[in-house]
This record gives C-alpha cells, structure tokens and sequence, in this order.
C-alpha cells in the first residue's frame, strides 16, 4: 500500500492518521491528550521531544493572521471602538487557539510527512525486497 501526496493532505485535514487514516489522533474522551500511537496501525505520532513545537508556531501563526489581525485592522480604520476590538482581541487569542489545537497537531504530522512520505511504514520497502535487489 503506498500513501499518496494527497492522501497525506487529506488525512491531515480531516484529523486522521497519516498512515493508516484512522479515525484520531487523540485518546478517546479527552481533549488535549494525543495518542502515543495509532491504535489501527501503531504509528508512532511524536516523532521526538519537540515534534509538535510546530504545531505550536502554526497555531499561533492562524490565530495571530486570522483573528488577531483583522481586529486590528478594524479598529485601525475605526470601524471598531477600543473596548470592543480589546475584548475581540482578547476573546480570540484565548479561543481560537483551543479552537485550534488539535487540528493543529494533525496539521504538524501532515506536513512532516508531505515533505518526508517515505518516513510513513505505509510506504518503507521491505527489507526482504532491498536485499533481492543486492544480490
């Protein structure tokens, strides 16, 4: 079974795991706890200490353009008062990264393997295979 390019994407997106496409990433019942590993095909999700440092930049990264930003702007352009875009400002750098939180872990090990698709076990060769080829 080989996993394609967009088949990663579309696993990413749909918070699925990479390899398999099983259902979650996280453990049944809880929020915030990722799955040490795919419960279909025991993927390993945390590659190292810090994997998910990237997660952290992409959800501060989406809530600082998609949310942060265009309280600004409109309090800029004075199409919000000052207390109104403070409390926007404030609400959203609090819920959009909940909000985000678990689509940005998906999003991480999406784009770890878009870049490295020959880290999935889907898509390793057999060991058997590379030794035929040797001889």
């Amino acid at each position: 079974m080989k996993v394609t390019a967009g088949q990663i994407i579309h696993r990413g997106l749909t918070n699925r795991c990479p390899n398999c496409g099983g259902k979650t990433l996280f453990q049944p019942g809880k929020m915030f706890d990722l799955a040490d590993n795919c419960p279909a095909c025991g993927l390993k999700f945390e590659k190292d200490e810090g994997f998910y440092l990237g997660a952290l930049s992409l959800n501060y990264g989406v809530t600082l353009v998609g949310c942060l930003t265009p309280v600004a702007l409109l309090w800029y352009w004075g199409v919000l008062g000052p207390k109104v875009a403070i409390g926007l400002a404030v609400a959203g750098a609090i819920v959009v990264p909940v909000l985000l939180y678990r689509p940005s872990r998906s999003w991480q090990l999406m784009l770890y393997y878009s870049f490295l698709p020959q880290h999935l076990p889907a898509n390793r060769r057999k060991l058997d295979a590379l030794e035929d080829e040797n001889v």
